[in-house]
């Protein structure tokens, strides 16, 4: 296809491209091109989507704004109305229910109407399915004795699979010059507090323990939590990154033991300093890699590059694997970021290329990463810009499934079931391929 060879081409979402991938990506679900698709370019809610559709879980806006406009500028109320993530099934595609994160853009083709006083979405004048949207736990009606709302201290995503607990809301690379340059954390707490939202920037243990008191006696459906949060460099709260972050899992196995599934996404540590969060119950380690190419990573990680380095970075992550086992370290890459403006790849091909080279290493290894899809955010380094073609997903997709199935790899656990229909992970598809066998 041309689109490989160059990025001078990126179609705009249409039914005509839809079906092309169809046809040219017969090993991929439809559920999952299209969630891709949604995921890159975000949902235009009209209003009546929000009308006559009962009480439903808003996002929380857990860490980043995954948005393509600033809070300021959303009209409508969707900066308060717009659902944590969508179900969409049905449609012309016969989708299979399919969970999609929401990335709020007013200028996405993908437009949330009302039909029938149902959401449902529309690419152009064709129905891609009918919307559900998730609904808020029953525990979601307490309050911390601190006054603290649930979803500010411990939201769910994924359809109320996963706890996510971003203890430090900040990062302290700071700046163009260290912070990744895909990355709004710090841009996002900043737009939260601005527009008068309870925000808390560290959040404090007893806090967590008291949310998850009622998660434990009141949910069934929250299987995993994952502790998460900017880089600390220096110290925080007194503590050094590793012992302000080992807190959490402590306090949190020691009052709820192997209740929920502990994950760890933060810096690549250590073997020393890995061993001390498995033994502090930690199942699952994410420390993320962002994007495989080195010159790409000292550009577009700057603060990482810097402060630990890209061969430190990588030894790390493959070394982790001795302390957690292969299957239970699952570094993301941020799934196209590798073709953006102005240090990106050129073409489809190359970046294809290079992020295969990444699965490959990891891969045989045991260790299987996962991806994001990037989001163009506007207060980041990179700014607003197009982002990759569907194309790109589409052979990323192809790639990791093809690599995941050569080295004959266990599904990832703590991610839920695999497969189209069943994925919960929201902020990509890279579950939804798992097991499918094609179609003709």
């Amino acid at each position: 296809m041309a689109e490989l060879n160059t990025l001078a081409n990126r179609p705009p979402s249409s039914l005509a491209l839809l079906e092309e991938m169809e046809r040219q990506y017969k090993d991929l679900p439809m559920e999952a091109i299209i969630k891709q698709d949604i995921l890159r370019q975000g949902i235009h809610f009209r209003p009546e989507s929000f009308q006559g559709v009962g009480a439903y879980k808003a996002k929380d806006y857990f860490i980043f704004s995954f948005d393509h406009i600033p809070l300021a500028e959303m009209k409508d109320g969707i900066d308060t109305k717009a659902p944590e993530e969508i179900k969409i099934s049905g449609g012309h595609f016969q989708l299979l229910p399919t969970v999609i994160s929401t990335r709020n853009n007013p200028l996405s083709p993908y437009e949330m109407r009302s039909k029938e006083g149902k959401p449902t979405l529309y690419l152009g004048e064709t129905e891609i399915g009918r919307a559900e949207y998730p609904p808020i736990p029953d525990w979601y009606r307490h309050r911390t004795q601190s006054g603290k709302l649930p979803g500010e201290i411990a939201p769910v995503i994924e359809w109320g699979y996963l706890i996510y607990l971003t203890v430090f809301r900040n990062c302290q690379y700071f700046g163009k010059d260290e912070e990744c340059a895909y990355c709004d954390i710090n841009h996002n707490y900043r737009q939260q507090k601005g527009a008068g939202r309870p925000y808390t920037g560290v959040k404090d243990v007893e806090d967590i323990l008291e949310v998850l008191s009622w998660i434990n006696a009141e949910d069934q459906i929250a299987k995993v939590y994952t502790i998460t949060g900017g880089s600390v460099l220096t110290n925080l709260k007194k503590k050094s990154e590793v012992d302000f972050y080992l807190q959490y899992p402590e306090a949190i196995e020691r009052q709820f033991p192997k209740r929920w599934m502990g994950k760890l996404v933060a810096q690549a540590f250590e073997k020393e300093d890995c061993q001390r969060f498995k033994d502090a119950g930690i199942q699952i380690y994410h420390p993320n890699y962002e994007v495989w190419d080195k010159a790409l990573f000292e550009k577009i990680c700057p603060g990482k590059a810097s402060w630990i380095g890209y061969d430190r970075w990588i030894r790390r992550v493959v070394e982790s694997a001795e302390v957690f086992g292969p299957e239970h370290v699952i570094p993301n890459f941020v799934g196209g970021v590798e073709l953006s403006e102005p240090y990106g790849f050129k073409t489809v091909a190359e970046a294809i290329q290079s992020t295969k080279q990444g699965l490959d290493f990891f891969m045989s290894k045991g260790i299987v990463p996962r991806f994001t899809a990037w989001c163009p955010e506007p207060y980041t380094t990179l700014g607003q810009q197009a982002g990759p073609p569907l194309v790109y997903f589409c052979e990323l997709l192809r790639a990791w499934k093809e690599t995941f199935e050569l080295y004959k790899l266990p599904t990832p656990p703590g991610y839920g079931e695999p497969g189209p229909g069943k994925a919960v992970f929201s902020v990509s598809a890279f579950m939804d391929v798992i097991g499918y066998s094609g179609r003709n």
